[in-house]
């Protein structure tokens, strides 16, 4: 692999994971804040207007970051494992993009914003909460491990 496409590619991965897992984490902290505080639930309404762009950047950046890195290595077993956990980031994406931030804008028009979520809600998030840690974090660490095994060669 040639140095600047190393040097992109290694860019492009780490903009994007410090942009999409930064704001992940932020959110998903202020959300956490939020199951039983009033404070944070409204917080977390405000909160996500501005961190729900990042990750989508973050989410891009990543792949076209992972492509990149993959592309001369093939459609290798951690390629692979990547694109299932990418596929069930986006899903979720979606699912909290159109249903969860529509749901906290009306709550907000409403003047409900400062109102414990309903459970029905909270467990929903929580399950959402759950697939991005691990569609995250996991991204992080099969890339660290890619990284490590073709960079020592």
């Amino acid at each position: 692999m040639p140095e600047y496409w190393f040097a992109a590619t290694y860019f492009l991965l780490l903009a994007g994971f410090s942009l999409g897992l930064g704001s992940v984490t932020v959110i998903d902290l202020i959300g956490f804040l939020g199951r039983t505080s009033t404070y944070w639930t409204e917080t977390a309404t405000r909160a996500h207007k501005v961190t729900k762009p990042l990750i989508w950047v973050g989410m891009f950046l990543v792949s076209v970051g992972g492509g990149m890195w993959y592309y001369p290595l093939g459609f290798v077993t951690t390629a692979r494992i990547q694109l299932v956990l990418a596929v069930c980031m986006l899903l979720n994406g979606f699912f909290l993009s159109f249903r969860v931030s529509p749901f906290l804008c009306d709550r907000e028009r409403q003047g409900t914003a400062q109102e414990l979520l309903p459970a029905r809600w909270q467990k929903k998030i929580f399950v959402s909460f759950l697939i991005s840690f691990c569609g995250w974090w996991g991204n992080v660490l099969l890339f660290a491990l890619s990284f490590a095994a073709h960079t020592a060669r």
